[in-house]
């Protein structure tokens, strides 16, 4: 595989990025301390769990009370209808 423009777009494309310049970015100290950073994360983390839970829990506390205080109507059962 060879290596450079091959075509007529991609000798355009080499042209207009041969001057572009990157930031190395292991130069630039960050503005946002990493250790506070990664601590809201798990604290974020952490209370999604806990939210999550709770819903489970409140979920499962409304279905038992729907479950209990449910009045449920008996009908007779009709018989099937044969087809014509």
């Amino acid at each position: 595989m060879a290596i450079g423009a091959r075509d007529y777009i991609d000798k355009l494309l080499v042209k207009k990025y041969a001057k572009e310049q990157v930031d190395n970015h292991e130069n630039v100290q960050s503005m946002v301390n990493p250790e506070k950073m990664m601590s809201a994360m798990n604290d974020y983390a952490a209370m999604s769990r806990n939210m999550f839970a709770l819903n489970q829990q409140l979920n499962l506390a409304c279905s038992r009370l729907n479950a209990r205080t449910a009045r449920y109507a008996t009908r007779p059962i009709q018989p099937a209808r044969q087809a014509a």
